[in-house]
């Protein structure tokens, strides 16, 4: 039994000892090309305006709610509100393009694309982490203006 113990006793101490030198790559935790670390900021991108698209679709029906809102007031109060109503009519505006922007973004980008030519997928991937980008601030923006908007009105 012991000169059994003993043998096995140190395979499972070097095979311990081993697993603390792989590298994240090794393991499959984290990016192993620069394609694969810049295909998960354009992930990660679309991750952080994914979220909010509930929101700014609820914003642009209280925009839009609230432009017609005031196009049913007396002459008075509608030229009273005139201001608001530009402000609610940009705002409405940023958020469609926003939302058009998503969903042009989503439709336009490939996943797997060049997956056989590096250089290239690499050139297509800071391409799309550009415009994912862009998407994210879109986004992000134009909810913020949004609630500033109809949070004052």
């Amino acid at each position: 039994m012991k000169s059994l113990f003993f043998p096995l006793a140190m395979v499972l101490l070097m095979a311990c000892g081993n697993s603390g030198q792989q590298s994240a790559s090794d393991t499959g935790d984290g990016p192993k090309t620069k394609a694969d670390s810049l295909l998960q900021e354009v992930i990660d991108g679309h991750d952080v305006a994914m979220p909010k698209m509930k929101k700014l679709e609820r914003l642009m029906k209280e925009s839009s709610s609230a432009i017609d809102s005031l196009g049913k007031l007396p002459a008075a109060d509608q030229k009273q509100n005139a201001a608001l109503k530009t402000n609610l009519e940009a705002v409405l505006n940023e958020l469609r393009g926003a939302d058009k922007a998503m969903h042009e973004w989503m439709n336009g980008f490939k996943y797997d694309s060049l997956q056989n030519n590096e250089p290239e997928r690499i050139k297509y991937l800071e391409d799309q982490k550009t415009k994912v980008n862009q998407m994210k601030d879109a986004v992000l923006s134009s909810i913020s203006k949004a609630e500033g908007v109809l949070g004052s009105k």
